[in-house]
């Protein structure tokens, strides 16, 4: 009798054919798959190693596994992605949440905390994450999040609806600042806008160069083309004393610094590491009297 395909057989199956496609990650995706296939938690699979799977399961499965082998992105996959402890909806529609960005998100909680009723603003909030984790995780906060993308926004809204911060972040359709009311002003920024440079294009892996949103991803010749506009924009819409916070590539830390130090609506610039020891996110403070 041929041999059962039971979660054991099928987790070192998927394995090993994904690490010959390329996966970086080829166990955690396979588990990750898989449990999505059973319609079951990760951890329920190590408790379940003899069972077979279904018919459905294992169809389901090899469509999954085809997938990923070519490139498609695992949280594309399985349309979620945890992030900052919360579970966010993903669609190709959105950048997909890094950990990364969770430094921009503890920098951003520890500015906002003094704070009796901080206002922040986040530009290109993409799938929501750094507003919702912000909202999750500060009662207080009232927050404005904006996107070019209305696709991006239905997304975002989704998300919002399901960690049950709907009523406190607005969502607004537009570039940048664009849709923002004249004068109105936040205590914090931040965003994680695109700042990859056009010409690495190729250089970055093909789950993310051919299947995440480009817009959300290239900036231009430089990498840094709406950082600097988001630097430039930002200081009349920050209160006196307000901070900026915006994640970047680590190469661009002294580009983005000298753009922020020269513009003279900043004053405590600083450069904070990721968990990897990179520089991840640059901050500065809006001079609390006008120049």
């Amino acid at each position: 009798m041929a041999e059962e395909w039971t979660v054991r057989r099928v987790l070192d199956w998927t394995t090993g054919h994904l690490k010959e496609h390329g996966s970086d990650t080829p166990r955690l995706d396979a588990e990750i798959l898989l449990a999505h296939a059973r319609g079951c938690k990760r951890i329920e699979l190590y408790t379940r190693f003899d069972e077979p799977l279904t018919d459905a399961q294992r169809a389901v499965m090899r469509d999954l596994a085809k997938r990923r082998a070519k490139s498609e992105p695992v949280a594309y996959l399985v349309g979620h992605r945890e992030f900052f402890n919360l579970d966010f909806r993903v669609t190709p529609e959105v950048l997909i949440p890094r950990p990364d960005t969770e430094t921009l998100v503890v920098e951003l909680l520890d500015a906002a905390r003094p704070l009796e009723l901080p206002r922040v603003l986040d530009l290109g909030t993409g799938s929501g994450c750094i507003a919702i984790a912000v909202a999750v995780n500060l009662l207080p906060a009232r927050i404005t999040a904006t996107d070019l993308s209305e696709a991006a926004l239905t997304v975002a809204r989704g998300n919002a609806e399901t960690h049950s911060v709907s009523d406190r972040i607005r969502f607004l359709q537009g570039d940048l600042f664009a849709p923002l009311n004249d004068g109105e002003q936040f205590d914090i920024i931040a965003s994680n806008a695109p700042y990859i440079a056009d010409h690495e294009r190729e250089t970055l892996q093909n789950d993310v160069r051919k299947y995440e949103p480009h817009s959300a991803l290239f900036a231009g010749p430089n990498g840094t083309e709406i950082l600097f506009r988001i630097i430039d924009g930002a200081g009349a819409r920050l209160v006196p004393g307000g901070t900026l916070l915006l994640e970047i590539s680590p190469e661009q830390s002294g580009a983005v610094r000298e753009r922020i130090e020269s513009n003279g609506a900043y004053q405590d610039v600083r450069v904070i590491k990721d968990s990897a020891g990179l520089a991840r996110v640059v901050c500065a403070r809006k001079v609390h009297v006008d120049r």
